[in-house]
């Protein structure tokens, strides 16, 4: 299983990004997520998705990102926008498993992630 980020780089604030994960090994995952974690903080949800399309957000993404998946692909999206140098951080995907998951509580929708990628860097100046 593999679960591989794209996307990330340097930005100045105010920019945009669109960061992307493609999926494989596993078929398509009920719910998808994407998760950031700065230095010396502890890893956040930012949003996730069902399968049919239905998206959640964690208040410090809403209004500024949308999350998006591409069934076809097994692949998923985030795009960012009005990005701050708070922003930057490690971003994550993460796709939802049988065994060794953990339960995350995201914009009000619980998913049992226990997929994950590697991660790409974000960094906002």
């Amino acid at each position: 299983v593999q679960l591989v980020e794209s996307g990330g780089g340097s930005v100045q604030a105010g920019g945009s990004l669109r960061l992307s994960c493609a999926v494989s090994g596993i078929s398509s995952r009920n719910c998808m997520g994407w998760f950031r974690q700065a230095p010396g903080k502890e890893r956040e949800g930012l949003a996730t998705i069902d399968r049919d399309g239905d998206a959640a957000y964690a208040d410090s993404m809403k209004g500024r990102s949308t999350i998006s998946r591409d069934n076809a692909k097994n692949t998923l999206y985030l795009q960012m926008s009005s990005l701050t140098p708070e922003d930057t951080a490690m971003y994550y995907c993460a796709a939802t498993s049988d065994v060794s998951a953990i339960t995350w509580a995201v914009g009000g929708r619980q998913c049992a992630f226990g997929y994950w990628g590697q991660g790409t860097q974000v960094t906002v100046s």
